[in-house]
């Protein structure tokens, strides 16, 4: 009798470019049911190899690393350093909205609220900028109809951060509907740029507001300028100007703002190269100048 030859297995061959999307998918599952001690470890191991993935792929393009948790958490890294072939092409990204954080905007001190949640952000994924890393606000966003509480208080803490750290950062989203989500034909997409016609900004004030973190606070493109700090109003997405001594501060553009200096032991606010302070005598009152700055007004 004639042996039947056995059918050689063909290996599939890896072609790792259609691969990255679904391997990464197959790791956060994969995940979920780990044992926490090993959950990090498995995470930094699958980081690396998907960076020298794309690498290969391109050398010329930068390798943009995602995190936990709906992309809030990177702390798996803080004691890992990131051990590559390349350099000089490695960025971080984040994403943070309003309900990231529950309800914690709408039913606590708003400004309580940011100081913690910023707190938070910069422990599980801004320390990335102080081991020399760019970090990347790939997502952030807000219910452009302005009746969301949460996400309008968040928003004003997310602008003051931004311009802070000066983030690069994408928005979600400029879509005004979708052809079927949710098993809704046309559902309306409130976070959307674009109104339902797609010819209108649903909210043309929220633009104006972004406006300012557009351009550069500091970074390549103001090398050779002058460092100084401005005093940024989130609410309107502009800084202080001032007109003369004794009339009431105004706002106006960012770029055409003076610089200001703090003094971290009066705790006072003044325009650099000058005598003059930032002063308010309460609540809700007219912010103002003043030259007499060691009264409870210029604190």
């Amino acid at each position: 009798m004639k042996k039947k030859k056995k059918k050689k297995k063909r290996r599939r061959r890896r072609n790792w470019p259609k691969r990255i999307g679904f391997d990464a998918f197959k790791l956060e599952f994969e995940l979920g049911g780990a044992i926490w001690v090993h959950r990090h470890r498995i995470e930094a191991r699958g980081v690396r190899k998907g960076a020298e993935v794309v690498h290969a792929v391109n050398p010329d393009v930068l390798v943009i690393l995602s995190g936990l948790s709906f992309d809030k958490d990177l702390s798996f890294l803080l004691n890992r350093p990131m051990n590559l072939t390349f350099i000089g092409k490695l960025v971080f990204e984040v994403h943070w909205y309003g309900f990231s954080d529950g309800s914690a905007w709408k039913t606590g001190n708003p400004n309580l609220v940011c100081g913690q949640m910023v707190d938070q952000m910069m422990r599980k994924a801004g320390f990335v900028l102080d081991q020399g890393y760019p970090l990347f606000m790939s997502e952030f966003g807000v219910d452009l109809r302005g009746t969301n509480d949460n996400d309008n208080r968040y928003l004003n803490c997310f602008l003051g951060v931004a311009a802070e750290l000066d983030l690069d950062w994408a928005l979600w989203t400029l879509a005004r509907s979708y052809y079927l989500r949710e098993w809704v034909v046309g559902l309306e997409e409130f976070y959307g740029v674009f109104n339902w016609n797609w010819c209108e900004a649903r909210n043309s004030s929220f633009l104006e507001r972004i406006s300012a973190i557009q351009s550069p606070f500091q970074g390549p493109a103001q090398q050779g300028a002058k460092q100084h700090k401005v005093i940024f109003h989130p609410l309107t997405g502009q800084c202080i100007h001032r007109k003369s001594l004794l009339e009431p501060l105004k706002l106006g553009p960012c770029t055409d703002s003076e610089a200001w200096s703090y003094n971290t032991q009066q705790k006072t606010l003044t325009i650099k190269g000058t005598y003059f302070c930032l002063q308010a005598d309460g609540l809700n009152k007219t912010a103002k100048l003043g030259v007499i700055c060691s009264d409870s007004t210029s604190k």
